[in-house]
């Protein structure tokens, strides 16, 4: 089975959390500020705060921003759940907001009609979250100057995007937003194992975050409500969380972060494979917008249906018997049950329908190589009767 996705784990990697697994610290020592650091450095932002998924950091980030009950978060509905879900976690509600049938990224066109219904309403919302589906980032500075009129915060999801750019600037370095998410995923350009990271500019927000991840507890004497009893003193002073990240996973990132460029150019040079190999095929590949440099996480391609000999469902499940692994990313988040009890329903984001009626991941990793390609466009030109 040729997977959608993988991890590449070379010895390099191996020996930096060997070298950890020898220290005297397995959690809460020197290596994750020295990860955060290092992210922080090669994306251009003032402060990274790294967390033990990007669920999590999703989660801090609303809590940081003020996020709670009576508020509501806008995001897309072809995302994860959890860029919905951590509005929900922090007591307020989740709105959505359909996809550019071009980028399948937040529409700025339809996000525009919405805040100004929106503002007439009295419902604005509180935070928008901004998923680069794929790697491709948003149209951020239409969305940061539409933040501007109607007063919202901006999460950037970059879940899918570490390495790629926006307008010639690396994704996370904060021009366009309040916060932005990275996760390290197995699947992910790189990875933690498990693990996630908030970003931002702002040194509250980050003194925040830092707080929340680990639950609430300061041992800084200018941050407690009285005089400490002792040196051994700390004090809770919020209610927060454990979401740290433990030494292990920070190495494994230190000594991934050092092949992030090569593993996104290498993508690229893979999806320009596909692109080529595709061509003249009942399919769309991927756009990709000229101020956008996609971290290509994800090959998404949409079929044209009419022209295909087999259904959709027909053409996946053609793939998966010929032993290559594709996936579907993803589900719209308004249909899952737990949605539908909410008050979502078929038809409120027609353009995310539409996408997932089609769409299909094909592998995309930096270790897949040009054989294992030609033989996934293979097993693709016979699953649609091509």
């Amino acid at each position: 089975m040729i997977p959608y996705g993988r991890q590449e784990i070379t010895q390099a990697d191996i020996d930096s959390v060997i070298e950890v697994l020898r220290s005297d610290f397995l959690t809460q020592g020197p290596m994750v500020p020295r990860f955060e650091e290092s992210v922080a450095r090669h994306v251009g932002a003032r402060h990274a705060l790294a967390v033990n998924s990007a669920t999590s950091a999703l989660h801090i980030a609303c809590l940081a921003l003020g996020l709670g009950p009576g508020d509501t978060l806008w995001t897309t509905p072809i995302t994860f759940v959890a860029s919905a879900n951590c509005a929900l976690y922090c007591g307020a509600k989740a709105d959505f907001v359909d996809i550019d049938p071009r980028t399948y990224n937040l529409c700025p066109n339809a996000l525009a009609s919405k805040l100004e219904h929106a503002e007439a309403n009295g419902t604005l919302p509180k935070i928008v979250v901004a998923v680069h589906l794929c790697g491709q980032p948003c149209d951020m500075a239409a969305i940061h100057k539409m933040s501007q009129r109607y007063g919202f915060k901006i999460i950037e999801d970059a879940s899918h995007a570490i390495g790629g750019k926006y307008r010639g600037e690396f994704i996370g370095n904060g021009r366009y937003s309040d916060i932005t998410v990275f996760s390290f995923h197995p699947v992910k350009i790189i990875t933690t194992a498990e693990g996630g990271m908030a970003l931002t500019n702002c040194n509250e927000l980050a003194q925040r975050m830092a707080l929340l991840r680990s639950h609430g507890i300061t041992r800084d004497p200018a941050e407690m409500t009285h005089e400490a009893d002792g040196p051994w003193y700390y004090q809770q002073i919020d209610l927060g969380f454990n979401y740290r990240m433990t030494e292990l996973q920070a190495a494994l990132g230190i000594s991934q972060l050092k092949r992030l460029d090569s593993y996104v150019a290498r993508r690229h040079e893979l999806a320009k494979r596909y692109d080529d190999l595709l061509a003249g095929l009942p399919l769309s590949t991927p756009w990709q917008h000229p101020d956008s440099y996609s971290g290509l996480h994800l090959y998404v391609i949409r079929l044209q249906l009419e022209r295909c000999a087999y259904s959709h469902r027909k053409v996946f499940e053609r793939l998966r018997a010929s032993g290559i692994g594709v996936n579907l990313h993803y589900i719209p988040v308004h249909t899952q049950p737990f949605y539908r009890d909410l008050g979502f329903k078929d038809g409120d984001y027609p353009e995310a329908e539409q996408y997932y009626r089609e769409a299909i991941s094909l592998p995309m990793y930096q270790t897949l190589d040009d054989d294992q390609q030609d033989q996934v466009v293979s097993a693709l030109r016979q699953a649609i009767g091509a």
